[in-house]
């Protein structure tokens, strides 16, 4: 039976998102999940703002951080009636080859609400039910979080959480994280619940106050206040004070921003990982040799599959990650103006929009 269902709607760039109603019907395999909450991420401002593009055309719903209850079910999916769920950002198909050679990130067939299929800012969404995640919901009212809370699990937490477990790293570490907003912020605590001690550089000392004092960095470092060449020194003589190695540092580049990911480049060391998880559209110069130099690595970072969702929805609801600190919540109604105030950096912690 058809559910009576409302979404906002990007017509534009930069216009007015737009309210319209429609009937939310699941087809085979697939699931209406009542929304509970869902973030604003940088990459809806990157289609908003920036005229990134959308798989889909538009007008289309974004927002692709999502918890809720599901409450219709398609033919094959009547188990997940009822409960409680975080979607992930990228659902892959599950049956391609890629899928099946464990390379679901690139799976062509992949959904991506808000990019791919209709997103979550509305008060319900249509999604494959292959990959949900479910949540505990006794534990995490013991976690003392609410289900809109955890809807950035689906991308703040999951992103960094797939690019620290393919970067291998393991106590004893030196994690270097680039750009503690939303993303980084979430990779500095869960680089530190893998073991590493965490540098974190950013250009807003609020952010970098935040994450040493709550989010597990043990040292942040300024980059106004530092060339690339100092803050390279810095992490050194962090390391050396630590009795931390001068090799195979984790290096994570988190600010999507030009000068965030020539830093980054600029921290190579002898075996060091360098992982690019933040996006732009601008481009940098970097001397690629240094790759080879230092025998070194890049990776990038595209999602998470759904099946680390719940080892990642662990280290919260074992207060290993913390969340509320670093998220507020807001009513959906009122999301152009949450649009503005998060692109103008005058919220600066995750805003999760609430129907």
């Amino acid at each position: 039976m058809p559910i009576d269902a409302h979404r906002w709607l990007m017509t534009a760039p930069g216009a007015p998102l737009q309210r319209q109603d429609f009937a939310a019907i699941p087809g085979p395999g697939e699931v209406v999940v009542a929304v509970a909450g869902c973030g604003v991420c940088h990459t809806d401002l990157g289609y908003f703002y920036d005229g990134v593009r959308t798989n889909q055309p538009l007008p289309l719903a974004l927002g692709h951080e999502i918890s809720g209850h599901v409450v219709a079910a398609g033919e094959g999916a009547a188990a997940w009636m009822g409960r409680a769920v975080i979607v992930p950002a990228v659902l892959p198909c599950g049956e391609c080859d890629l899928c099946r050679r464990g390379l679901a990130t690139i799976c062509r067939a992949q959904k991506m609400p808000g990019n791919d299929i209709q997103g979550g800012f509305g008060s319900h969404i249509v999604v494959p039910a292959r990959g949900l995640c479910p949540v505990d919901e006794a534990r995490l009212a013991a976690a003392g979080l609410t289900l809109p809370q955890v809807s950035i699990v689906a991308d703040a937490l999951t992103t960094p959480y797939q690019a620290v477990r393919r970067a291998g790293v393991a106590p004893g570490d030196v994690a270097v994280v680039v750009g503690v907003g939303g993303v980084g912020g979430y990779c500095v605590q869960v680089a530190r619940a893998f073991g590493a001690e965490v540098v974190a550089i950013d250009v807003d000392a609020r952010k970098l106050d935040a994450i040493v004092a709550d989010g597990g960095a043990a040292l942040g470092l300024n980059a106004r206040e530092h060339d690339a060449k100092a803050l390279k020194k810095a992490v050194a003589d962090f390391a050396k004070q630590r009795g931390l190695r001068a090799t195979e540092w984790k290096i994570f580049e988190c600010s999507g921003s030009a000068a965030g990911q020539t830093t980054a480049f600029s921290l190579l060391v002898h075996g060091a990982t360098l992982s690019v998880v933040g996006f732009t559209m601008d481009k940098v110069e970097v001397r690629l040799s240094n790759l080879m130099a230092f025998d070194a690595r890049a990776l990038g970072n595209w999602g998470c599959p759904p099946e680390f969702y719940p080892a990642a929805l662990d280290l919260v609801l074992d207060g290993k990650v913390l969340l509320a600190p670093f998220v507020e919540t807001h009513p959906l109604a009122e999301i152009n103006a949450v649009f503005h105030a998060v692109h103008q950096r005058e919220i600066t912690r995750r805003a999760v929009m609430v129907p």
